[in-house]
């Protein structure tokens, strides 16, 4: 008979200290100190923040991006108060270069008839005040709720559009207007009238309804221009359909200022007289 051999107290109290399932305490250590989806986005997340900050810092300069967007009305309004202002110093400027020339030479021929026909020209091109009778015609929107528009009619149909102040101008131009003012601006037959929405646009200046065109010239004359224009009675049809605003009136005496726009054509485009 086999005798039994004493088991060894060392590896007795040894396979006491031995994890029954290695496998599982190992799932459970690599479940704990793994890294998640979350830690490994963290720095991608805070490079791509970099990256946005420093462009934004870039293409703002220092502004405020959305602010430009949102102000726009205020940028208008800032451009055209600096127009204004270049205006007047182009006016300034004027009379000092007028100035200095007389003073240079006071007693030259050449000079004093160059400065006649400079004068002469002057006036033809509009850049002297005049002063006389005039007609003003006044052109404003229909005053009317989007409920109230008559049916057949949109939108568009109740404001002041460009061919509207175009064909006024154009009728007084033909009428034997010796000058004419759009709102507060001297204009020439050269001036462009523009419309962007229901504002008028007028060499570098924003204006908004209602729309006053004054002509220089005889009245019964620029009268009768008005009501045979076949743009201008479109319009007053209009007048009558939905409550555009079209008032004519007459001033015995008005002084028109001097254009203070440019005078030189840039572009221009030949007539076609049907030959």
């Amino acid at each position: 008979m086999a005798t039994e051999e004493p088991s060894d107290p060392s590896a007795a109290e040894t396979s006491e200290d031995v994890d029954p399932h290695p496998r599982l305490t190992r799932v459970r250590a690599w479940l704990t100190h793994r890294p998640t989806g979350w830690s490994a986005l963290v720095p991608v997340i805070a490079l791509g923040a970099g990256l946005l900050f420093a462009t934004s810092s870039t293409t703002a300069r220092g502004t405020d991006l959305r602010s430009e967007a949102v102000d726009m009305p205020d940028v208008i309004r800032e451009r055209t108060l600096e127009n204004e202002r270049a205006g007047q110093e182009v006016e300034s400027l004027r009379g000092d270069v007028d100035r200095l020339t007389r003073e240079a030479a006071p007693g030259s021929r050449r000079l004093r008839d160059l400065d006649r026909r400079s004068r002469a020209n002057a006036a033809a091109a509009g850049l002297t005040p005049v002063k006389g009778p005039s007609v003003t015609v006044s052109l404003d929107d229909a005053h009317l709720s989007s409920d109230e528009i008559p049916e057949g009619f949109g939108v568009n149909d109740v404001v002041v559009h460009q061919q509207d102040v175009q064909g006024v101008v154009n009728a007084l131009w033909r009428g034997g207007a010796e000058a004419m003012q759009i709102m507060d601006q001297r204009v020439i037959s050269t001036s462009a009238v523009r419309c962007v929405g229901n504002t008028l646009i007028l060499q570098g200046r924003v204006y908004s309804p209602p729309f006053t065109i004054t002509a220089v010239g005889d009245p019964d004359e620029l009268q009768e221009a008005l009501d045979e224009d076949p743009a201008v009675d479109i319009y007053r049809q209009y007048v009558d359909a939905v409550g555009l605003g079209y008032e004519v009136t007459e001033d015995e005496e008005t002084q028109l200022p001097a254009f203070a726009g440019r005078t030189r054509l840039e572009h221009a485009r030949a007539v076609d007289d049907g030959r």
